[in-house]
C-alpha cells in the first residue's frame, strides 16, 4: 500500500540514541501515513533484537555486515513505499509537528526535490550545517582558510555554511544534510539513488547537487530537530578523518575533475592535519579517563546537568527550551521513564 511518507534510518551501535529517535518519530508520524524502516549495519550492541522488543511496528532490515551509509539507505529506499523518503540519523530527536509540517511544504512546492530543517547541537545551540552551499573549489578553499568563519555574512567567503540567511524563514539552499533529508521519491526515481561510491560523508552533497542539476530546488525550512552530531559515527579517529575529506576528493573528482586537481595536496594535507589534532585529543581524554579525571570540565567547574522528561513534555517543548537555555557550560539529558534511561551527547545513564 502507498505511504505518504517513509522514514529510513541506518544503525550502527547506538540502540538507545535510536531507541529516543523512534520514539520521537513515531509520535511525530501519528496523523501520517507512513513508515519506518531502520537498516542495521551489523551492529554488535544487540540493536535489533533490543529495539524490536521495544519498539513496535518498525521495519528492521539486518545486514551482515557494514554497508556504510549510502549502500544501507539505498537498500531501505528501494523498499520503500512512500511519497517522500526522509533519511534520518539514529542520534536525532524530531519535534511532533516536524515532519508533517515538512511534508505540506513539499505539497506546496512541487519544483522542491529536497528539504532540510534547523539542527540544534546537544548544548541547544543551532548546527551552521543546517544550510551548506555546494563545495565548490573555491567555497573548499575558503573554509578551509578560515576565510568562511572570518565573514559569515560574505555570500563569496561564507558560501561552505550560507551564514548570511536569515534562520526564521523559509530559504533555497544548495546542500541538505544527511542527519534530516526529506526527499521526493519521484525526484530520486529521475536522478537516482545515493552514490555508493560514498562509504561515508560526501554523499548528502552528491545528492543534493544532482538534484540541482535535475531542475529541482533545495530548501531549508525553520523547523527544529535535535542532532547529537556525532553520536552514530566515531569522530576522534584517524578513520573518521580520512573518510571524511577523502569524501571530499570523490566529490570533486567527480563534478569537477582536472578543475579541482590543484586542491588535491591542500586537502590531503588537511586530513593529516587534522587527523594528528583528533588523535591528540582522543589520547588526552583516554588518559583523563584512565586517571578517573572529568572530561566534560568548563573553565573550573563542571558543567550543570539539565534533565527533561520526556513523560512530561513534549519533544517539541524539550527542542525549545534547549534552545532557549543554550549554553555550552549546560549538558542537557533527556530522561525516558518506561526505560529508566537519561540520553545524553557524552553518555547513556541507567537508573
Amino acid at each position: 500500500m502507498k505511504k505518504k511518507l517513509s522514514v529510513v534510518i541506518v544503525n550502527y551501535n547506538v540502540k538507545d540514541y535510536l531507541y529516543q529517535c523512534l520514539d520521537s518519530v513515531k509520535k511525530a508520524t501519528e496523523d501520517l501515513s507512513s513508515e519506518i524502516i531502520v537498516v542495521d549495519n551489523h551492529s554488535k550492541d544487540g540493536s535489533v533484537s533490543y529495539l524490536r522488543k521495544h519498539q513496535k511496528g518498525v521495519i528492521f532490515i539486518k545486514s551482515s555486515r557494514n554497508l556504510g551509509f549510502a549502500r544501507a539507505n539505498n537498500v531501505a529506499i528501494r523498499q520503500s513505499r512512500g511519497e517522500y523518503v526522509l533519511l534520518l540519523n539514529p542520534d536525532t530527536v524530531v519535534g511532533e509537528n516536524v515532519l508533517k509540517e515538512a511534508v505540506t511544504f513539499m505539497d506546496e512546492h512541487q519544483d522542491a526535490g529536497g528539504v532540510g530543517v534547523r539542527m540544534l547541537k546537544a548544548d541547544g545551540s543551532v548546527a551552521m550545517e543546517s544550510r551548506r552551499g555546494l563545495p565548490t573549489p573555491m567555497t573548499a578553499f575558503y573554509k578551509m582558510t578560515g576565510l568562511c568563519n572570518r565573514f559569515p555574512k560574505n555570500k563569496h567567503f561564507a558560501k561552505y555554511y550560507m551564514s548570511y540567511l536569515p534562520w526564521d524563514e523559509p530559504c533555497q539552499i544548495e546542500v541538505i544534510s544527511g542527519a534530516f533529508c526529506l526527499l521526493r521519491k519521484e525526484a530520486l526515481d529521475k536522478i537516482g539513488l545515493l552514490d555508493e561510491d560514498f562509504f561515508m560523508y560526501g554523499e548528502d552533497i552528491d545528492l543534493s547537487y544532482r538534484l540541482l542539476k535535475g531542475g529541482y530546488t533545495n530548501w531549508y525550512l525553520p523547523l527544529t530537530i535535535l542532532h547529537y552530531k556525532g553520536e552514530s559515527t566515531e569522530k576522534s579517529s584517524f578513520r573518521y578523518v580520512h573518510v571524511f575529506y577523502d569524501a571530499m576528493l570523490i566529490f570533486f573528482r567527480k563534478h569537477y575533475g582536472t578543475a579541482a586537481m590543484w586542491l588535491t595536496l591542500p586537502v590531503k594535507a588537511a586530513i593529516y592535519f587534522k587527523a594528528s589534532v583528533e588523535l591528540f585529543r582522543m589520547f588526552v581524554r583516554r588518559v583523563k579517563k584512565a586517571l578517573g579525571l572529568p572530561t566534560n570540565l568548563v573553565g573550573r567547574g563542571y558543567k550543570e546537568q539539565v534533565i527533561f522528561n520526556a513523560s512530561e513534555m513534549s519533544y517539541e517543548e524539550i527542542l525549545k527550551s534547549m534552545n532557549e537555555q543554550s549554553n555550552s557550560d549546560v549538558e542537557f539529558g533527556i530522561y525516558h521513564p518506561e526505560n529508566r534511561k537519561i540520553i545524553t551527547l557524552e553518555k547513556v545513564i541507567s537508573k
